[in-house]
């Protein structure tokens, strides 16, 4: 950190997890016994993460985004529980100073840093003191007019999950809720049909406003639920309309989140402009306007056929998350908007995180992290060899079947 460079970590793999690198991450137990060769990589990587920690306090703007990249990638692909718990408070005075000190991309970066370090500690008084001291600054970036856009984006969406896993009471909760609020229904349409003229990242910002906001709804009382639900449900299709396609999405599924909880309350919840709304919905989930991107038209077309599906039928498309020798089921749009939110930080270690992290499988709900061994894991995987012969088996199944459909007796010459 030194030189500004920035060191990667190796991020783990989406699809497997092996087992001896789990060993040597603090997944279970920073001080569990492992091969001397193991305790080496250890310690190798905890004097990196140092470097990187105290390279959050140095005087080069470049040497600080640096180690703040750095213990992102550390942090969203291992589990460092025991590490970074003797090293909170440093962690947090870096991350502090670099939202008061720095500009735009770090103070992005920071703000990302202090989400990560709440889902590694989870919901407890070490994650609650980190937000009691970071709170206020972020609050002060977000209602800054005159600060810059992104930084206050990543403030946003940090306000969201920190209030979640830290916040330890309710009022602070909502009072959270309102301010962000505040800025996410300046893009509602007025009273007289008009909307305000908004820039691209303005509108960013709206909507990484609205997402917290929805991710604070997950866990409101029933009382809060209903008074949001008749101040909002009315106002939120306008976003409907918006040009960003991400706006359009964030409030479909906003949409389709509250018409959940509503029908949890009471299940003869009826929505009195429950027509025009799926209308609504209907035309944005077969859209063809051809000025749009098709990127854009295809992932809004497959969002609001499942946002339309819960709003007339209140079904929901179950999606399966493997993991490991595990699996878990999206099977409400709460547990999506939780399960989005943190795949947004963890990235690429999302499945590592809900194999090891304790804290988030509490969330889903799975229970303790499983100790499975290597020998074991090695027995449930193929070789090589079994793997090719049932290829050919499936591939020789698919011929036959699909010959039943072909006769080859036709002259295709006559055609």
């Amino acid at each position: 950190p030194a030189g500004g460079q920035h060191v990667a970590v190796q991020p783990f793999s989406d699809e497997d997890v092996s087992v001896e690198t789990l060993s040597h991450c603090s997944s279970f137990s920073d001080g569990a016994s492992v091969p001397d060769e193991d305790d080496a990589t250890q310690e190798d990587l905890h004097y990196k993460l140092q470097e990187y920690i105290d390279g959050t306090m140095d005087k080069s703007a470049k040497t600080r985004q640096s180690a703040l990249d750095s213990l992102k990638t550390a942090l969203a692909t291992k589990i460092l529980y025991d590490f970074i718990l003797e090293r909170r408070m440093t962690i947090t005075d870096g991350i502090e100073r670099c939202l008061k000190k720095g500009k735009g991309d770090e103070q992005r970066a920071a703000a990302s840093l202090a989400c990560l370090l709440c889902i590694q500690l989870g919901s407890g008084l070490e994650s609650e003191e980190l937000f009691k001291s970071l709170k206020p600054i972020f609050r002060n970036i977000l209602t800054d007019g005159t600060a810059n856009v992104q930084a206050r984006q990543a403030c946003a969406a940090s306000l969201g999950i920190c209030s979640l896993i830290a916040e330890n009471d309710t009022l602070d909760v909502y009072a959270t809720m309102e301010c962000l609020e505040s800025l996410f229904s300046k893009s509602y349409t007025r009273d007289d049909g008009t909307r305000v003229a908004l820039s691209p990242q303005t509108t960013v910002l709206h909507t990484q406003a609205l997402l917290a906001w929805a991710l604070l709804l997950t866990i409101c009382s029933g009382t809060e639920v209903r008074r949001l639900l008749n101040k909002h449900l009315p106002k939120l299709p306008s976003l409907l309309e918006c040009d960003d396609v991400n706006m359009r999405i964030a409030a479909g599924e906003t949409i389709a989140l509250l018409f959940e909880l509503a029908r949890d309350l009471d299940a003869e919840f009826e929505y009195e402009n429950l027509g025009m709304l799926c209308a609504m919905l209907s035309s944005l989930a077969t859209d063809c306007n051809k000025h749009r991107a098709k990127t854009d038209k295809r992932k809004q077309r497959s969002v609001f056929r499942d946002v339309l599906r819960a709003v007339e039928e209140g079904d929901f498309q179950t999606e399966t998350i493997r993991f490991g020798t595990e699996r878990m089921y999206i099977n409400s749009w709460v547990r999506k908007r939780m399960y989005d939110t943190f795949r947004e930080y963890v990235g690429s270690g999302m499945n590592y995180h809900l194999q090891a992290n304790e804290f988030i499988r509490d969330v889903f709900q799975l229970g303790p992290p499983l100790m499975v061994d290597s020998a074991a894991l090695k027995a449930m995987k193929f070789s090589r060899f079994e793997r090719h012969l049932y290829n050919a088996a499936v591939f020789k199944a698919r011929t036959k079947a699909r010959n039943k459909f072909r006769d080859k007796r036709i002259d295709v010459g006559e055609f």
